[in-house]
């Protein structure tokens, strides 16, 4: 459960956490994009482009935990600037990025990098908005999907221009940039005494329903989200559409989250939208979304989808990130951010490879089908009877 805010949240506080958001957005999806529309140039079959977009989540996968407890343990500003400087560091990797094994190697590295601020900016977010979580949570990923909107067009741009090597450099200075930004403005918050937690408690909280409806949550959208930033572009241009055409689908996916984000997380601190009903109603918008481009690929209905699948992605993970805010105690916000986020960054990357193997084995309207079912079944797994719930038990304080 939050407390009220350390520091009063102003737009000079949380602005460096909001670019860090846009960071971590554009860097991975104007790279997946861009791959998406360029997969033939750079001779990338569909299990390749599934693998590319895949290897940035799956580093985050095992690093995001270890990251969201040293937040909790050293402070939440250290693990945000350390992480934005190593995102730009390995970006430089990219400069060599018309080869796949280095692409590989880049993505490889700004997932480990985006795996320490990532969780730690959400813990920060979350201690400072104490009880609006939903508000901030919105502006919060309102800003990430501004990253979704900038980040295919700048960089379908340029890759025009001067091909992923001027993409990357751009990437690597726009990061350490953010990360100076907070370095001289982010508060040091200090961190919070801990109690002693054992293995059972461990077990106890990610069993608890308030953090595995959440994070089921989170995974299904995110799933969602990386297929469609990856496979919608390569689905339009196999339509006719140019490659600046196929990512600006991708676009309008990230723009109607953009604006659905801060409003529905108004709605929930207002108590005008409960966690659990959101959630699942976010969930099926985004199935109906896929099943739609799935059944009837073309042009119109590409956009027509994005624009769902972007709305259903801006109900569904604001109130999915308040709800472990609102439930998880303030000293171990950081663990239970990278936890949730494990989660998170396993449907990014379970999504594409599902989406990219059944297309293999069939056609890739078949495997977009196939994740509108996925997401579909979890918004029905009892999600809709979730309220703003209560923090697992905790353990006893260390004496």
């Amino acid at each position: 459960m939050t407390t009220t805010p350390i520091h009063t949240p102003t737009a000079a506080v949380t602005a460096p956490l909001y670019a860090a958001g846009f960071v971590t957005a554009f860097g991975a999806h104007s790279i997946a994009a861009g791959m998406g529309a360029h997969s033939g140039d750079i001779g990338l079959s569909l299990v390749n482009l599934g693998i590319l977009l895949a290897v940035y989540d799956l580093a985050e996968v095992v690093l995001k935990p270890v990251f969201g407890a040293l937040s909790d343990r050293i402070g939440t500003k250290p693990v945000v600037v350390a992480g934005l400087f190593a995102f730009a560091l390995m970006s430089l990797i990219g400069l060599w990025g018309s080869n796949p094994l280095m692409l590989g190697l880049a993505r490889i590295g700004q997932g480990a990098a985006a795996s320490a601020f990532s969780p730690a900016s959400s813990a920060m977010v979350a201690r400072l908005a104490g009880r609006n979580a939903g508000t901030y949570f919105g502006r919060y990923g309102s800003w990430k999907s501004l990253g979704y909107v900038a980040g295919p067009l700048i960089g379908a741009g340029l890759i025009f221009l001067g091909g992923f090597t001027l993409l990357f450099a751009a990437l690597a200075v726009l990061a350490a940039a953010t990360a100076v930004w907070a370095m001289v403005t982010l508060p040091q918050l200090a961190p919070l005494p801990r109690p002693r937690y054992t293995l059972v408690d461990l077990a106890r909280q990610i069993t608890h329903r308030s953090f595995l409806v959440p994070t089921l949550v989170l995974a299904s959208a995110t799933g969602a989200l990386g297929t469609a930033i990856g496979f919608l572009p390569a689905l339009a241009t196999r339509h006719g559409l140019d490659p600046v055409a196929a990512v600006a689908a991708v676009s309008v996916l990230a723009l109607a989250s953009a604006a659905t984000q801060p409003w529905i997380g108004r709605l929930r601190d207002q108590g005008r939208l409960h966690d659990g009903p959101g959630m699942t109603a976010g969930l099926l918008l985004t199935a109906a979304g896929i099943a739609a481009v799935a059944l009837f690929p073309g042009p119109v209905t590409i956009f027509c989808a994005a624009a769902a699948i972007g709305t259903g992605i801006g109900v569904a993970t604001p109130l999915g990130f308040a709800h472990l805010a609102s439930t998880t105690p303030p000293e171990r916000l950081g663990r239970t951010m990278g936890s949730a986020e494990l989660g998170r960054e396993l449907g990014d990357a379970g999504g594409p490879l599902l989406v990219g193997a059944v297309a293999t084995a069939s056609a890739l309207p078949l495997g977009l089908g196939v994740l509108a079912a996925a997401v579909a079944a979890a918004s029905l797994l009892g999600i809709g009877s979730i309220g703003r719930g209560a923090p697992a038990q905790e353990p006893a304080a260390e004496r």
